[in-house]
């Protein structure tokens, strides 16, 4: 069996290449987070300052919002979290579900955005806040917990 996640082969188990919605993030330096330990990992060692997850998709909100909408935010926030992780909500699935046990007070929703504080979610953007708004709005909800969680240099 062909287990190169590129190669669209329907009905072999291998669905339609979503690499490019990866690298989307990648891009940003967002760190992909792809198994429940590297999830683990990533909550252990990144317990201390800020950091943003988010909740990738194949939807079209993703690709038309939520990514974008990051991009946008990062590149105007004056400050940013410390550290950028995502999972891939459909495509790695334990990962995905280990993510959601951090914030388990909040409805499973992808794509969505999960802010923490020394391991504490503070913020939550669920796909109701993605869906049906444009990238710009996106950006601006992100940038509004930036600023609000963020601590400037030298604070």
């Amino acid at each position: 069996m062909n287990k190169n996640r590129s190669t669209m082969q329907f009905g072999f188990g291998v669905g339609p290449d979503v690499s490019w919605m990866r690298k989307e993030l990648t891009d940003l330096g967002v760190q992909e987070l792809q198994t429940p330990e590297e999830v683990d990992e990533a909550m252990k060692q990144y317990n201390k300052g800020t950091m943003l997850m988010a909740i990738n998709s194949v939807c079209g909100c993703a690709a038309g919002n939520a990514r974008p909408g990051l991009a946008i935010a990062l590149e105007r926030a004056d400050n940013k979290p410390d550290h950028l992780v995502t999972v891939f909500a459909g495509q790695d699935k334990e990962a995905t579900q280990r993510a959601r046990e951090y914030f388990s007070d909040y409805p499973p929703s992808s794509p969505s955005f999960a802010f923490l504080v020394d391991g504490e979610i503070k913020a939550m953007i669920p796909r109701h806040r993605i869906e049906g708004r444009t990238k710009e709005e996106v950006a601006q909800d992100l940038l509004t917990v930036f600023g609000a969680f963020v601590k400037k240099e030298g604070e």
